[in-house]
């Protein structure tokens, strides 16, 4: 859903008068039986009700306006550190060919030390030795004993920098392939030493694991509202979220009034962070015809005097059209009948029961000759 604001057109601290009076206005204007020939009308009718159903809820509202805030900062933030991207690329670009360049002469030397070693086990040369060089050996041999202290220990060093190098040590010691991505932009652009590619060689060599995944955003809270109907259907439901953002999830009959469903990876995204999760709380709505009990539907039937002395048979409504019961004689009001099988899935293959309540009804208008047999049963004579 788009900003509800804008929608209504309404300002941020409009109140709760003037957010209902524009929904109201655009109500009119935009109803489909007002817009025949307009396809969008039905669409546009019902965003401005989720718009007007976010604003007039005090809580939804406040949500919404949070959520809105850190999107707006995280925009002014990417915008404020394009050109230090920018800057930081080319930076990393002159690094990246240093880092390729160091990396061509260690797989030379690797491929030389590979042919000595095959060389000396050969039996064509039984004269030959040598013992095989470790890669810390040839780092000092190649770039001096200063690299070689830093490059093995290059993942402990990297937990006492400053946490920006420490956000990007992962990205940057993975592969070669990610400074190709830096020199183009498209990675990280935090300054690195120029022994961290040394140190990832060294660890892809020797086995040791990279550095921890980056963290993931904290998890966002949302509401929608189901109905009875869309449950039985396996609707799917839209939630709005920020930015024009949505989060999906399918309504089905084991879902629960109150119930919070986890959306995972829908979301907010924020810098150097994975995609968070959307916790929603879920409200069914009132239905005039049913309510809910657990895998049950209760349901109430009015019920006439001389029916309920009597008995009669029936059809009451049910989940999937009219479902004929018996109403046995002399039942009270409040009198339950269960009908087996005509409630909700349980999804076990079963399904919850129809419970029907019994409300027993007067006659419209009085009747003298109920009244007179009343009296005389209360007083204890006969007429």
């Amino acid at each position: 859903m788009r900003d509800p604001y804008k929608l209504l057109g309404v300002k941020r601290d409009a109140g709760p008068d003037e957010i209902k009076a524009a929904w109201r206005n655009l109500a009119k204007a935009v109803h489909p039986d007002h817009n025949i020939g307009d396809p969008t009308a039905t669409e546009r009718f019902a965003e401005i009700g989720r718009a007007y159903e976010t604003l007039k809820d005090p809580q939804r509202r406040s949500r919404y306006d949070q959520v809105a805030q850190m999107a707006q900062a995280k925009t002014q933030s990417r915008e404020q550190t394009i050109m230090q991207q920018r800057h930081a690329a080319r930076e990393a670009e002159e690094r990246a060919k240093a880092a390729r360049a160091n990396a061509e002469k260690i797989m030379e030397e690797l491929a030389r030390a590979n042919a000595r070693k095959a060389q000396a086990a050969a039996p064509a040369n039984p004269q030959a030795t040598g013992a095989s060089e470790s890669p810390e050996d040839m780092v000092e041999r190649i770039f001096g004993a200063k690299a070689a202290r830093v490059a093995p220990s290059q993942a402990a060093a990297d937990t006492d920098t400053a946490e920006a190098e420490k956000a990007n040590s992962a990205a940057i010691d993975e592969t070669l392939a990610d400074e190709e991505q830096l020199a183009t932009g498209t990675g990280s652009s935090t300054s690195r030493s120029p022994f961290g590619i040394l140190g990832s060689l060294v660890r892809r060599i020797t086995g040791v694991a990279p550095d921890k995944p980056p963290e993931k955003t904290p998890e966002i809270a949302a509401e929608a509202t189901i109905t009875l109907d869309d449950m039985l259907k396996g609707q799917w439901i839209t939630v709005p979220l920020s930015e024009g953002r949505e989060a999906r999830f399918q309504a089905t009959t084991d879902i629960g009034n109150g119930q919070v469903l986890h959306l995972k990876n829908q979301g907010l995204k924020l810098p150097g962070m994975l995609r968070g999760d959307v916790a929603i709380t879920v409200h069914l709505s009132t239905d005039n015809r049913f309510t809910l009990d657990g895998f049950d539907v209760r349901t109430t039937l009015p019920v006439t005097i001389e029916n309920a002395v009597l008995g009669y048979e029936t059809e009451v409504e049910g989940l999937n059209g009219q479902v004929r019961l018996t109403v046995p004689a002399w039942s009270g009001s409040d009198q339950i009948i269960r009908i087996s099988g005509e409630g909700l899935p349980d999804g076990q293959g079963g399904k919850g029961d129809l419970v029907v309540e019994l409300r027993l009804m007067l006659w419209e208008k009085p009747d003298d000759k109920v009244t007179d047999l009343m009296r005389s049963m209360r007083e204890g004579f006969f007429l």
